[in-house]
């Protein structure tokens, strides 16, 4: 018997939480997912668990985010309801992230990615920097040589590199480059070993073009020197540069759940 409600954003008009596509799953007790959060989310969750005790299947509708619903965003969001036997297995991530560097900063980006909808490949050559548990998003590759991993990262990934040592990060920038078929290739450091490394590479034979595809530093916006500040930047841009790819480039007029 089916006991799950799957909630899914069909088309949104206007200013909304969420994008069309954006999908929750609701039971007795649990949900999953999220169509942005706010009254919206509150009000679909309660009309899915009445579909549930009253054994609807299907229901659809538009709801209105103005004032008199409780929601000030101003839009309009269409969504539908379907009966479902079970939450799905998965849910298939937006992106790829691969991190080089278990430090103080590669544990606050992880952090992060644990909650993004991503897969984080995390690479380091100490074990015992790594946390106990990581998120099922996460996978941890305890490797002697990380620069070695290039090889069988996933093609498209958006990478951030932020290694123990200077010439390991010279040596794994120097394969991603070389490779050339990342999204995004982030290092971090200052304006100082930016120039550095770019002198680097350009003896190392890269030509001009190539070596312009390194962000370097790293970070939407200018952080402290906090680690958490620093990953909240980088993945800021990763983020913008991940939606971009996906036609979807964000504003800062974007609305948040209120």
């Amino acid at each position: 018997m089916p006991c799950v409600v799957e909630i899914e954003v069909l088309e949104t008009r206007g200013s909304t939480p969420c994008e069309a596509g954006a999908r929750m799953w609701v039971s007795a007790e649990e949900t999953r997912g999220t169509i942005g959060g706010g009254r919206l989310e509150y009000r679909a969750i309660e009309r899915a668990r009445a579909m549930l005790a009253a054994g609807r299947a299907h229901d659809e509708g538009t709801v209105e985010l103005g004032e008199r619903f409780g929601q000030s965003c101003g839009g309009a969001v269409r969504l539908r309801f379907s009966l479902r036997e079970d939450f799905p297995q998965a849910h298939a991530p937006a992106f790829d992230v691969v991190l080089y560097g278990a430090g103080h900063v590669g544990k606050e980006v992880a952090r992060i990615c644990e909650r993004l909808p991503c897969r984080l490949l995390w690479v380091d050559p100490r074990a015992e920097m790594f946390p106990s548990e990581v998120a099922p998003n996460v996978r941890v590759r305890i490797a002697p040589d990380p620069a070695a991993t290039v090889v069988g990262a996933p093609a498209g990934a958006y990478v951030l590199v932020m290694t123990h040592s200077h010439a390991l990060d010279l040596e794994i920038i120097e394969r991603w480059l070389r490779r050339g078929d990342f999204a995004f290739l982030g290092l971090i450091g200052s304006e100082t070993k930016s120039a550095k490394f770019r002198a680097a590479l350009a003896r190392k034979g890269l030509p001009p073009e190539t070596i312009a595809r390194l962000v370097c530093p790293i970070g939407l916006f200018k952080a402290g020197k906090h680690p958490a500040e620093v990953a909240v930047s980088a993945l800021a841009q990763v983020l913008e540069r991940a939606h971009r790819a996906r036609g979807r480039p964000l504003e800062s007029t974007d609305t948040l759940p209120h």
